[in-house]
This record gives structure tokens, C-alpha cells and sequence, in this order.
């Protein structure tokens, strides 16, 4: 399946259909971009189309599901978000815990609820200041990798992406994942500074990085990168 590199989408699947009347933009399970058109359309078409739609584009990736927020559960490595009854709605952070007060509104109600993603957010991109660039610098020192930048996102269904300038992204909500698959992912971005697409060299990269990266590759698609 022919590929496009995004900038800002990184890998983007192209799909050609006998059935496609038009050209169409979806994700797939694992977050990555595809789009679907008509079997004799031109690739460059396709990447005309994305150029021109970037804003509907990333509606369409800030509309998956996000995570679901619940009393008592962890927040990245050393964060947890606590549910407290009083007699005004608030959220604070005390710590390493998010506090949330509320007169009897559920943690889905919008008036609790963005405050309190809100928290989530800081406290992720937080721990990812803290440890995502350090975690990349020695892996790629420890593999002989070279890439220009890193900078941090939230609003995308990508646990990461790499630029052809060489630029990885990487989605805060990686504090969420074990770190053997926070690992991998890093791998995977650092491949691409050499490999800009997923063909037999690519992986053979990774795998000389991460001998088990088919299992932690199985194991990252029961994750979801949506905060």
C-alpha cells in the first residue's frame, strides 16, 4: 500500500478502491491517517487534497474517543486523580494528585470534566518535559541515531510522528503506556530519521533496536494515544 509523509500526520496510508467514487480520509485502528480514491487518481492529487483540508483533517483526529477519566485511576507515572464531595464543584492539584471537589456532578459532565482534563494534561506534559527528551537522547545515542528536534502534542490519535527535517513528535499520553512500549514507540520515530516509511528496511531497524518489537507493537493497539 503506497504511502505519503505528512509533516503534521506523519504516515498517511493510501488506499486505492475500484469502488471509490471520490477521495475519502479515515484512521485506522492504530491511529494512523488513510485515505481512500479512485484507482487511476494521481498520488499527487491525494496529497493536494490533504494540504487544502488540514483543518477538517484535524477535527477529524480531535474527535476520537478520549480517555476516560474515573476516581483512583493513575495518571501517567506518578499522577492520580482523586474525587472528593464538598459543596462547590473545583479542581486542584496538590502534589502528585489531582483533587477533584464536586457537589454530586459526575467526572463525564462538562463542567467537571474540562477542568479536570485540563489537570491531566499539565500534569502528562509534565512528566513528559521530564522524561520523553533524556529517554530519546540515550536511545538514540545507544543505536546511532541523529534527529534535529522533539516537541510535544496532545491533540492528535499518534503516539508519535517524524518530520523528513527530522522533527519527532511525540504525544504527551505516552506517560499513560508501560515503559517497554514507550521504548518502542521511540524507536519507531527514530527509525524514520533513516527510514521515511515502513518497508522490510524500516523494521529490520527496529528490530535490531527492539528484538520483541512485534510483540510490543501487538500490545501497543490495545492503547489509545487520546487524552
Amino acid at each position: 500500500m503506497p504511502t505519503i509523509h505528512d509533516d503534521e500526520f506523519g504516515e498517511i496510508l493510501v488506499r486505492r478502491s475500484r469502488l471509490a467514487r471520490s477521495m475519502r480520509v479515515s484512521l485506522t485502528s492504530d491511529g494512523r491517517m488513510r485515505v481512500s480514491i479512485p484507482t487511476m487518481t494521481p498520488l499527487f492529487m491525494a496529497k493536494r487534497m490533504i494540504a487544502s483540508s488540514r483543518k477538517e483533517l484535524r477535527k477529524l483526529v480531535e474527535a476520537q474517543p478520549r480517555l476516560k477519566l474515573e476516581d483512583g485511576m493513575s495518571i501517567g507515572k506518578s499522577h492520580s486523580l482523586h474525587v472528593r464531595q464538598g459543596s462547590a464543584v473545583s479542581v486542584r492539584r496538590s502534589g502528585q494528585q489531582i483533587i477533584a471537589t464536586t457537589d454530586g456532578a459526575s467526572l463525564d459532565e462538562p463542567m467537571l470534566q474540562e477542568p479536570v482534563r485540563k489537570a491531566v494534561l499539565a500534569a502528562l506534559r509534565k512528566e513528559a518535559n521530564h522524561y520523553l527528551p533524556k529517554r530519546l537522547a540515550y536511545i538514540a545515542e545507544q543505536y546511532d541515531f541523529s534527529y534535529s528536534s522533539v516537541r510535544f502534542s496532545h491533540a492528535t490519535s499518534r503516539w508519535g510522528s517524524c518530520s523528513s527535517k527530522g522533527t519527532i513528535s511525540l504525544n504527551i499520553g505516552l506517560m499513560n503506556l508501560p515503559f517497554e512500549l514507550i521504548d518502542y514507540v521511540l524507536i519507531h520515530e527514530l527509525a524514520h530519521t533513516k527510514e521515511m516509511n515502513h518497508s522490510d528496511a524500516f523494521w529490520q531497524i527496529v528490530e535490531s533496536c527492539d528484538p520483541d518489537y512485534r510483540l510490543h507493537r501487538k500490545e501497543l493497539k490495545e492503547h489509545s494515544p487520546s487524552i
